[in-house]
């Protein structure tokens, strides 16, 4: 009675492996890889579609201060001030790396 209890778990441990590695196995082949792939792309779209849903939303909350701001008569704090270099002069009619070279053949 005991060596068939034994046999009866070592029949059952064997299955649950053999399934374990056949769906392992199954991962690797074409429609198992294409699968997977297909659940990456999905995942991948969906964070960039949270992504923008999210700009959106602080976009828009952004856009309401502003306005506020504007509507109020209220000088609107620019956060961003002091990382613009307003000193900087381009004169228009030229690129900015200077005047372009002609070169004679």
């Amino acid at each position: 009675m005991k060596r068939l209890l034994w046999l009866g778990v070592g029949l059952a441990v064997g299955a649950l492996v053999v399934r374990k590695l056949t769906q392992k196995a199954n991962e690797f082949t074409p429609s198992g890889i294409a699968g997977s792939v297909s659940q990456s792309a999905g995942g991948l779209v969906e964070s960039v579609r949270a992504f923008v849903d999210d700009v959106r939303v602080n976009m828009a909350e952004r856009e309401q201060q502003i306005h506020d701001a504007f509507a109020n008569g209220v000088t609107f704090q620019d956060e961003f001030e002091d990382l613009r270099d307003d000193d900087l002069e381009v004169e228009f009619d030229e690129p900015i790396n200077g005047p372009r070279q002609r070169h004679t053949y």
